[in-house]
């Protein structure tokens, strides 16, 4: 039976008979188990029973039994607008006590309103060149914005493969290259306000240079001389997450504070795909949702958890639909495309900081380097694979479109890369020069004031390398 005569024939019906069918449509169970005599169903005045047995639902196959109607639905599409027919028309009957302000058309605005789009949103294809139908409900970044844009994004990827070449050259202990991921750390940093939280990842040293911080003190956690080269509190950036999704959950923290301060700041969690299989995700995204906190999940889905490939770690159709299931507004976009990613991210922390509530933004990219320099992508991935991902390199998309439209000349590019330059030079000149460790210092931002027992070992350990110090005197 067609999904639209099903939904005829359920309006026709007492509102008894519709309860029936919310009954034996929310009756599902796991594929090939045969008969149960004791699956629960929805009795006509609300209430939850045990009845005989009933024929166990699948996914693919959503038995429909009432008023000697018996039909099987094989597409999966039909099976979610069957859902969305429980939703919409069974379900508000049996608990119409419970919401009675939650009408079919409310409850569709919402559902709707929470829905990402079909495809990612983009406004520049790969070759530099506008998309045919600019993606309706938003605004296309100013010329000056993507000029500033570009800028920033030679340097980031300069200030990358700086870096990796500091790590081979054993000035950096390790280095996540965000190399292919410009257009997403670059947009996410310009869409905040200065006075805005940014809560990164380990793979986010672009986004904290574009953030305006000091390249040396950014890499100061990689090079291992501290947990964090920069403070937090005057930069409004948290210190750079090494385990998977834990600063979701202070950037949900931080954007309830500011919103109980009567601040009408906003705070963004920089996240990867593979952090979205962690319970502090979920844990923060349902947090936010209810508090109506301020914040935006930025997810880099860049097709790999380290090794481990997105179609092993969801059966998702997108990552933004994690969101829908928490009532957190989302979206997807092409997250090779600075100017999507821009707007996108734009209009996201708009929508935050009008106390509108959280939104998920998913933005599908590419990791064009290993993990990490201790890894082998060619362990897990082919060349053909990332040959076809270069090709829609974010840098040569976003040069290509400003020069298509006039706005960047070959003098604009040379002058980029020689700040590019410069900031290389600079960065390699001082991280050649080695650093003072001193022992005392750990000891420091423990606690706010130290504990008597921890007073007691600093002098302990003071004791001890000034007896070292005697020693060698000798």
């Amino acid at each position: 039976m067609p999904v639209q005569a099903m939904a005829r024939e359920m309006r026709s019906c007492s509102a008894a008979v519709r309860t029936d069918w919310a009954g034996v449509l929310c009756n599902r169970a796991r594929p090939g188990r045969g008969e149960d005599p004791a699956v629960g169903v929805v009795e006509r005045d609300g209430s939850s029973s045990a009845h005989g047995p009933r024929r166990r639902a699948c996914l693919g196959h959503i038995a429909l039994q009432t008023v000697g109607i018996r039909q099987f639905i094989c597409d999966p599409r039909e099976v979610l607008n069957t859902y969305f027919l429980v939703a919409t028309i069974l379900l508000p009957s049996v608990q119409r006590k419970r919401a009675p302000s939650m009408s079919v058309k409310s409850l569709r605005q919402t559902v709707q309103g929470l829905l990402p789009s079909l495809t990612p949103v983009r406004f520049v294809a790969e070759d530099g060149t506008p998309v045919a139908k600019p993606p309706a409900g938003y605004r296309e970044p100013s010329v000056e914005a993507l000029r500033d844009a570009y800028r920033r994004m030679v340097l980031g990827r300069r200030f990358d493969t700086q870096a990796t070449a500091l790590t081979k050259q054993g000035r950096l202990a390790v280095y996540p290259s965000s190399r292919g991921q410009e257009a997403c750390q670059i947009g996410a940093v310009l869409a905040l306000r200065p006075d805005d939280w940014l809560f990164p990842t380990y793979r986010d040293s672009v986004a904290l240079v574009t953030r305006g911080i000091d390249p040396v003190e950014v890499l100061t956690l990689l090079r291992g001389d501290w947990h964090c080269g920069y403070d937090p509190a005057a930069t409004r950036v948290a210190p750079q997450c090494t385990p998977l999704a834990t600063q979701v959950l202070h950037a949900t923290g931080m954007a309830e504070a500011q919103r109980r301060k009567g601040e009408d700041g906003v705070a963004m969690a920089l996240i990867g795909d593979g952090a979205t299989s962690e319970g502090d995700f979920h844990e923060a995204l349902n947090f936010a949702a209810v508090l109506r906190a301020p914040v935006v999940f930025f997810v880099q889905n860049n097709k790999y958890a380290i090794s481990v490939p997105l179609a092993r770690q969801t059966a998702a159709p997108a990552l933004a639909y994690k969101g829908i299931g928490y009532g957190v507004r989302s979206e997807q976009v092409d997250g090779n495309d600075l100017v999507a990613v821009l707007s996108v991210l734009t209009d996201a922390v708009a929508h935050a900081r009008a106390g509108h509530g959280p939104v998920l933004v998913e933005a599908h990219t590419y990791r064009m380097d290993a993990h990490t320099n201790a890894d082998d992508a060619t362990r897990y991935r082919d060349a053909e694979e990332v040959e076809r991902w270069g090709a829609a390199d974010p840098l040569s998309r976003l040069e290509a479109h400003l020069r298509a439209r006039g706005a960047l000349t070959d003098a604009d590019a040379a002058t980029a890369q020689q700040e590019a330059e410069a900031l290389a030079a600079d960065l390699r000149t001082r991280m050649n020069a080695d650093t003072t460790a001193d022992p005392m210092e750990l000891f420091d931002h423990v606690y706010a004031e130290p504990t008597p027992q921890l007073l007691e070992q600093r002098a302990q350990l003071a004791d001890e390398l000034a007896e070292t110090a005697l020693t060698q005197e000798d």
